[in-house]
């Protein structure tokens, strides 16, 4: 008789498999989307009534694009959080949820930023006030990369 040895894999690490940097990074698509039409337009609008156009406009294009790395640095803190196979389940719903809220602070930056840059173009150029509000936003993804990486078991 021939005995066979059965090999067995236990692959480690895996985390959420990447979904919190990707959710968040759909986020900031939409986000950097709706602002960037925004700023068109608002310089469209400032060109046409011969104002200069503001390049002050793309810190609120810009804004929205912060979530990518707040979800690079959570799935890589879930990965190294080296936690059991049998918690992968666990580990990408963490990813999804975590992932969606930044999602939807990098949205609501570029809606606000879309905002501002409405407002500049009609003159309330009070770009220091516009940019307090972005960081607000900007907080709700702060929170929620914090939150769960403080919440992560030990593995």
């Amino acid at each position: 008789m021939v005995s066979m040895a059965i090999l067995t894999t236990t692959v480690s690490g895996l985390g959420d498999m990447g979904m919190s940097l990707s959710i968040a990074a759909i986020g900031s698509a939409i986000g950097t989307g709706i602002a960037g039409m925004a700023a068109i337009g608002a310089w469209k609008k400032m060109i046409i009534s011969g104002q200069k156009a503001a390049t002050a406009l793309l810190i609120f294009v810009g804004a929205p694009l912060s979530q990518v790395i707040y979800g690079m640095i959570l799935k890589n803190a879930i990965a190294d959080a080296n936690l059991a196979p049998d918690s992968y389940l666990w580990q990408i719903i963490i990813g999804l949820v975590a992932g969606a809220a930044m999602a939807g602070s990098a949205i609501f930056q570029g809606k606000t930023g879309a905002r501002a840059c409405d407002a500049i173009a009609s003159g309330a150029s009070d770009v220091a006030k516009y940019i307090m509000i972005i960081g607000i936003v900007e907080t709700v993804a702060l929170f929620v990369m914090i939150f769960t990486m403080t919440g992560l078991p030990t593995g």
